[in-house]
């Protein structure tokens, strides 16, 4: 009986000791790695809008996949006012209840008193995707205008003093 106990915990735990795994393979992307991976010019439904490189942050796996963004400059485009900033999704994001695909996104955020509402567009299409809550952080010293934390550190994507939550998808 024991054993067959034993057993049953190690099968249910697998599943996150794989997952632990792959997040604790994660780092910061580095300057060059995401200079070959942001676009100057973001595609973004029929524009190609241009990106602030100095905010732009990633987190890699070490082979060669990534989860990156930038904000984008959209003064003069349609996007201004709707999408702030060009996201890249190499393997499957969670962000709150929205599964994100491999691909391209926008997102843009309104602000209430106490969070923010973040929406997530398809970059090709301007097709909504979803949305997600970022909360006012208490943890954040540094504020940046656009920060991905590699999934082991903190697992959050900052937007200033605001975070949401993110996890590697399946």
């Amino acid at each position: 009986m024991i054993k067959r106990r034993s057993l049953l915990l190690l099968m249910l735990a697998l599943p996150m000791l794989g997952f632990a795994q792959r997040a604790a393979d994660w780092r910061g992307a580095t300057e060059a790695e995401l200079h070959a991976l942001i676009p100057a010019r973001a595609p973004v439904v029929t524009e190609r809008i241009e990106t602030e490189f100095r905010t732009a942050s990633g987190v890699t796996d070490g082979r060669g996949r990534f989860i990156a963004g930038v904000v984008l400059i959209t003064a003069g485009y349609s996007a201004e006012g709707k999408y702030s900033n060009f996201f890249i999704a190499q393997v499957p994001v969670r962000v709150g209840t929205m599964l994100l695909p491999t691909g391209q996104y926008v997102f843009g955020w309104t602000r209430s008193e106490d969070s923010l509402t973040v929406k997530f567009y398809e970059a090709a299409t301007g097709k909504p995707v979803g949305t997600v809550e970022a909360r006012h952080d208490e943890t954040i010293k540094r504020v940046e205008s656009f920060r991905i934390w590699p999934p082991k550190d903190k697992s959050v994507i900052q937007l200033g003093r605001f975070t949401f939550p993110y996890a590697l998808g399946s």
